[in-house]
């Protein structure tokens, strides 16, 4: 080990803590276990053996970029109709992100090329991808403005789970999770809507549901309003509510402080507070107008601090609040700014919300990117492996 290298993000006991670190997850799911993992082990064998694991990660997340783009193009405020086909191509990009996410790790086992490397590089695509694959959903069932809502209701459970991850060294996929049954749902939302029209998620929820016309409800709820709120309520707080036990159970073994341990979701939360205060103030109703910027600099921002506490579970650091995480926080005290002149300049704000928006996507794709660079950079170096190549370096 050489611990005479210079590291910017790991530092000398992070280097050692990556030598000792072995990956401990454990999948519950039964639509996994009996069905997906059998097809999943067969379509490994697909990629030759001198393919990387890190490549089929990244061109996985491809998949959901450019199934993201596609969403745009037809539908740049996601409340348009595009074509049937769109939701088709939705749905296999989707598939195919889910299929090679979940053949990257059996790549590494196969080629015995497993590394803290690749699980860092899984979970930042995942990550990333929380956003892609909400506004691509959001061109399918035409959210508008509920995108945004859509990635919180993602981007929370996925916080959580690397956030539990970090105190109990163990993942633990529950037997509904998001990996394989979530992501099995939406495609097939997907495919749906390619047979019902993307009308179907914008109409009263009654009418695309009949039999809930019964519901006795004043006035009309679009469908996928009203998914958002059943998913809200009975996906996300039982996650939420299973994870903070998960780790009260672990700090008070330790006799630690849970205080301590919940600081390390406040930045996350100010992520949140800030983007929506900016939403409320906007003049120009960024949420509603610029879905994709919002969402996109906002999933960038959250990809940033999901990998800082992923790097943080691979080098054994403390248990608490990292300040560095906060970096991905700075921009938003400017756009909240900007959208404040306007409430003194007659409704205009100081600067354009869109370029303050693209500003932001800028800002945090750029911060996200240096952290990547540079922690693979960090990591190859120190361990003498490579990021795209099985082979190793020589000593």
């Amino acid at each position: 080990m050489d611990f005479s290298l210079k590291m910017g993000y790991i530092g000398h006991h992070g280097v050692a803590a990556l030598y000792r670190h072995k990956y401990s997850g454990v999948d519950h799911s039964l639509v996994s276990r009996y069905i997906m993992q059998p097809f999943w082990t067969r379509f490994v064998t697909v990629f030759p053996l001198w393919m990387a694991p890190n490549m089929i990660t990244l061109i996985g997340f491809v998949f959901l970029v450019l199934s993201a783009l596609l969403g745009y193009f037809y539908s740049p405020r996601l409340d348009t109709v595009p074509p049937r086909w769109v939701h088709l191509a939705h749905g296999l990009l989707l598939f195919m992100y889910q299929t090679f996410d979940a053949v990257d790790g059996k790549q590494a086992r196969r080629t015995n090329s497993t590394s803290p490397l690749g699980e860092l590089f899984d979970h930042g695509c995942d990550a990333l991808g929380c956003a892609f694959i909400f506004l691509a959903f959001g061109s399918t069932a035409m959210t508008g403005r509920t995108t945004f809502w859509y990635w919180v209701i993602a981007a929370i459970p996925f916080y959580f789970a690397t956030w539990e991850y970090f105190f109990t060294k163990i993942l633990i996929l529950p037997i509904v999770n998001g990996p394989t049954e979530g992501l099995m749902l939406i495609y097939l939302c997907h495919f749906l809507t390619f047979f019902v029209g993307s009308e179907w998620w914008a109409q009263d929820f009654r009418k695309s549901v009949p039999l809930l016309s019964w519901v006795p409800f004043s006035g009309e709820l679009p469908f996928h309003d009203a998914v958002l709120f059943l998913m809200a309520i009975f996906g996300i707080l039982p996650t939420i509510a299973y994870n903070i036990c998960n780790v009260h159970k672990v700090v008070q073994a330790r006799k630690g402080s849970m205080l301590t341990a919940l600081a390390m979701l406040l930045p996350f939360g100010v992520l949140l507070t800030g983007v929506l205060i900016w939403c409320y103030l906007s003049p120009s109703d960024v949420m509603r107008n610029h879905p994709h910027l919002l969402v996109t600099g906002a999933g960038f921002a959250f990809g940033y601090l999901v990998g800082r506490m992923i790097l943080a579970h691979l080098c054994d650091e403390h248990k608490g609040l990292k300040t560095g995480m906060c970096m991905s926080l700075l921009y938003l005290p400017l756009a909240i700014a900007n959208a404040l002149t306007a409430r003194l300049n007659d409704g205009v704000p100081l600067l354009d919300e869109h370029l303050i928006l693209i500003l932001f996507c800028i800002y945090t794709v750029t911060l996200y990117m240096h952290f990547a660079t540079s922690v693979i950079h960090e990591i190859t170096t120190a361990l003498g492996i490579y990021c795209f190549r099985i082979t190793r370096k020589e000593a």
